[in-house]
């Protein structure tokens, strides 16, 4: 593959971007840019390099994507993530995650929901879904919102949706969730 871009799988979050420079700078790489999900490096590495790349990232836990469609779905949940861990207030943004999606990748949102239930066993609304209710037992364990705020925050119409989706994934109300002295939250990328 012919590209200065690397994707990589499983870099959620900042500490992710962190590491992954730190590795690329010790393998003495210089790096244009670095975000979730996605390098770019000065030079196109060489076929060696790469093998180098791969192995440093995958024994931090994170995976090189060499196909697209592969890039695409690891860029979906990047989005994703983004959207729901790392950006305002859900209900503030006035997109859908459809909308939002086919705008970012410049896909129909019909071949992109096809393309990931396909590849991941899980449709995109599942993940997001999913996505929330991590955010949520995150803002539950910190105790500084109220039910109430949490809901508004992640885009729900109301406290008792959010509930009940909680309750679908996790088998506890966000009342039970927040009453335990050690959370039950995954990590992103295990989401």
């Amino acid at each position: 593959m012919n590209t200065r871009t690397l994707y990589i799988k499983n870099m959620v979050c900042q500490r992710c971007v962190k590491v992954v420079g730190d590795e690329l700078s010790r393998l003495q790489l210089n790096v244009d840019r670095i975000s979730l999900g996605e390098v770019r490096l000065s030079a196109v590495p060489t076929p060696e390099q790469r093998e180098v790349i791969r192995k440093v990232l995958y024994s931090q836990g994170f995976e090189l994507i060499d196909d697209k469609k592969s890039r695409l779905i690891a860029r979906i949940k990047t989005l994703i993530i983004e959207q729901i861990h790392h950006g305002e207030d859900l209900n503030e943004e006035g997109l859908t995650t459809s909308a939002y999606l086919s705008a970012e990748l410049g896909h129909d949102y019909a071949y992109l929901s096809k393309l990931f239930s396909a590849v991941e066993g899980i449709t995109i609304e599942k993940y997001v879904i999913h996505q929330k209710i991590e955010k949520a037992k995150e803002l539950l364990a910190y105790g500084e919102l109220t039910i109430k705020e949490i809901a508004w925050k992640l885009g729900y119409s109301s406290t008792q949706h959010l509930s009940n989706q909680f309750k679908r994934v996790t088998g506890l109300t966000p009342t039970h969730f927040k009453r335990l002295k050690s959370p039950l939250r995954k990590p992103l990328d295990k989401v």
